[in-house]
C-alpha cells in the first residue's frame, strides 16, 4: 500500500488528514498515513505554551503564540467549507475570537473524525532522504528517546513558516539594559505595563503586539519601520519612526535623526522558511511571498512531485486555503490529478510569479490569492466556500482597520457558509482583558 508521511499537525497537516478522510467517507481507498508532530498536542501555531527557547526535551520551542492574541481578521474569511463555526459552537459567535476559541474550532473538526489516531506526537522529523523512488524519514520519539526510520512513497511538508525567527542586529543591543526579545518569544503583554516599548517592524505582528502592550498598560509604543509606516490613526501614546539605527544605553536613535528613551525592544522582524530536515534538492528556499517559486500550484515540488508543501505562501486566506491545497495534494497522491512536465509546471509557476509582481497594493493581493484558490477549487471536490465574497470581507476588514485600528475587532460579518451574521461581542475588544474561551462565549 502507498504510504504518506505528513510533517506537522497544525492547520495545514490537519487539513491533509481531513482531505484523505473525506475521500475515505466517499468509499475511496486511501493510502496509509502517518503524521509526525514535534509538539505534544495538535493545532500547530495555535497551541500556546509558556515555554520559550528550548522545551523539556531540549528541542527549540515551535510555538510563537502569546496570551491575549485574538484573530486579527474576521473568522468568516477563514471558515471551513465543510464545518462552520456555528456547527461547532452550536450558535453564531462574534467575528473576532481569541486564540483558545480558534484552537477549539480547528481541532473540533478533526476530533469528530477521529483523526488523532494517525498522529505521532512529540516526534520531530530529523531527516528526509530520497532514493529509488522512496523517501526515508528519520524521526525521534522524544518521550522514549528513540530515533528510527520509516519508508514512504510521498511526503507532505506541513510544518509552517512562523516558528524560526529572523533576528537582525542593531549596534548597541548587547549593552541595552532593558528587555530584548523577538516576537517568537513574546508571551504576555502585561509584562510591559508602564514601559516604553519599541516594536521593530511594521507588519501584522508588530501592529498586534504593540497594540496588545498598550491595551495591557504600556506607557508608550514606538513602531520602527524599514520601508513605510503602517499609517493608522493612533492615540498619542503611539508613534511611528524610520528604521532603528543604534541603541546607546536606553537611548534609541532612528534613521531620521529622532532619538527616544525606551525600556524594551521587541523585534517583530518576521520568520524564516526553515526545513533543516530536508536536503538542498528537496528544500524550498523562499522569502514570505504570495507565490514561492518551485511549487506547482503552490503545492507540488516541481523537481520531485512526490514531495508536496502546504501553507507556504504569505497569507490572507488561511484555514480554507490550506484545505484547498490539501484536497489538491490528496488527488495528486491518489493519482486522480495528473502532473504535467517539469517545463509546463515551471511555466505555470512563472506566470503566477509575474502576476504577483504586478501588485499595486493589498486589494490586488487579496484578489490574487482569491484567484489562486479558485484555480485549486476547479481541480478537486472541495466544497465551494464563496471565496470571492470572502475577498470583499477582507477588503472591508482593511477599511475598518484604517478607520480605527483599536476597534476594528468590534465589527461583525456574515458567514458565507451559514448566511448568518455574527453577533457583536459583549465587550469592546480594548476592554476585553480575559481571552479565555469561557469568557468569550458567555452571555452578558
Amino acid at each position: 500500500m502507498t504510504r504518506i508521511a505528513i510533517i506537522g499537525a497544525g492547520p495545514s497537516g490537519l487539513a491533509q488528514l481531513r482531505a484523505f478522510d473525506s475521500a475515505a467517507r466517499k468509499g475511496e481507498e486511501i493510502p496509509e498515513i502517518v503524521c509526525f508532530e514535534k509538539q505534544e498536542d495538535w493545532g500547530g501555531i495555535w497551541n500556546y505554551t509558556w515555554r520559550t527557547g528550548l522545551d523539556e526535551y531540549g528541542e527549540p520551542v515551535h510555538g510563537s503564540m502569546y496570551r491575549y492574541l485574538w484573530s486579527n481578521g474576521p473568522k468568516e474569511a477563514l471558515e471551513f467549507a465543510d464545518y462552520s463555526f456555528e456547527e461547532h459552537f452550536g450558535r453564531p459567535i462574534p467575528s473576532y475570537p481569541p486564540r483558545a476559541v480558534l484552537w477549539d474550532y480547528i481541532v473540533g473538526r478533526v476530533s469528530k473524525a477521529n483523526l488523532r489516531r494517525h498522529i505521532r506526537f512529540s516526534t520531530p522529523v530529523r531527516e528526509v532522504t530520497y532514493a529509488d523512488g522512496k523517501f526515508t524519514v528519520t524521526v525521534c520519539d522524544l518521550a522514549n528517546d528513540h530515533t528510527y526510520c520509516e519508508v514512504f512513497d510521498y511526503v507532505v511538508v506541513a510544518s509552517g513558516h512562523f516558528s524560526v525567527p529572523n533576528v537582525p542586529y542593531f549596534p548597541g543591543l548587547e549593552k541595552f539594559p532593558g528587555r530584548i526579545l523577538h516576537s517568537h518569544d513574546f508571551r504576555d503583554a502585561a509584562e510591559f505595563a508602564g514601559k516604553r516599548v519599541l516594536c521593530v517592524g511594521s507588519s501584522y505582528s508588530s501592529e498586534d503586539i504593540g497594540i496588545q502592550c498598550y491595551k495591557y498598560g504600556a506607557s508608550e509604543v514606538i513602531f520602527s519601520y524599514r520601508t513605510s509606516p503602517m499609517g493608522f490613526e493612533l492615540p498619542d501614546a503611539f508613534s511611528e519612526l524610520p528604521l532603528l539605527l543604534k541603541v546607546e544605553g536606553k537611548l534609541a536613535s532612528f534613521k531620521d535623526g529622532t532619538q527616544r528613551e525606551i525600556d524594551a525592544i521587541i523585534l517583530c522582524t518576521g520568520y524564516q522558511h526553515h526545513f533543516p530536515f530536508l536536503p538542498d534538492d528537496l528544500r524550498l528556499k523562499t522569502k514570505n511571498r504570495l507565490w514561492p517559486l518551485g511549487l506547482y500550484k503552490g503545492v507540488v515540488w516541481e523537481q520531485n512531485p512526490q514531495l508536496l508543501y502546504l501553507g507556504m505562501q504569505d497569507q490572507y486566506y488561511t484555514f480554507n486555503m490550506f484545505d484547498a491545497q490539501a484536497w489538491y495534494a490528496r488527488d495528486v497522491i491518489m493519482g486522480k490529478t495528473p502532473i504535467p512536465s517539469l517545463e509546463e509546471m515551471q511555466a505555470d509557476s512563472q506566470s503566477w510569479r509575474e502576476k504577483e509582481e504586478a501588485s499595486d497594493g493589498a486589494s490586488y493581493d487579496i484578489d490574487y490569492q482569491c484567484a489562486y484558490i479558485r484555480d485549486l477549487l476547479t481541480l478537486t471536490d472541495y466544497p465551494d466556500f464563496k471565496h470571492e465574497i470572502m475577498a470583499e470581507q477582507f477588503k472591508e476588514w482593511k477599511h475598518h482597520k484604517e478607520e480605527n485600528v483599536l476597534s476594528y475587532r468590534d465589527h461583525a460579518f456574515p458567514s458565507v457558509i451559514t448566511g448568518n451574521t455574527a453577533p457583536i461581542h459583549h465587550t469592546p475588544w480594548m476592554e476585553a482583558l480575559d481571552d479565555s474561551l469561557e469568557a468569550f462565549l458567555k452571555n452578558k
